[in-house]
């Protein structure tokens, strides 16, 4: 278990958070691939340069079981919708999203947006 925590990134002003979750397939060795699939030696580049161009400036994956939760970083001015239908757009994103699909527990063809549930915050320490 991770207890020392992840370092983030610091920018030069305030960022907006998107959470979202996915599950996959209940299956150690399934799950095992999809991990080793997302390492820095396998994720594709394209889908990596991807991500940047439609104006992500981050997003980390974790896994819980076989529970997903992503976090995406971006500015205040992004917009979801409009990034989403780029990113789906892009060279080599299908076949990513076709690639992954083995392991997750989504419809048939689903894009990325389609597949990742956004979360609502509910709670956070507020500057008090």
């Amino acid at each position: 278990m991770m207890t020392e925590g992840y370092k983030v990134r610091a920018y030069e002003g305030p960022v907006k958070r998107y959470c979202q979750t996915m599950d996959l397939k209940g299956e150690p060795e399934l799950i095992a691939e999809y991990v080793r699939r997302h390492s820095e030696a396998e994720v594709w580049p394209e889908i990596k340069a991807g991500i940047r161009e439609v104006g992500i400036l981050e997003m980390e994956i974790y896994l819980l079981e076989n529970r997903l939760f992503m976090i995406v970083e971006t500015s205040l001015d992004f917009d979801w919708d409009t990034a989403m239908n780029q990113l789906a757009k892009l060279p080599r994103q299908e076949e990513w999203e076709n690639y992954m699909a083995i392991f997750q527990a989504c419809a048939e063809g689903a894009t990325s947006d389609e597949k990742w549930n956004m979360m609502q915050r509910i709670f956070y320490l507020y500057n008090s």
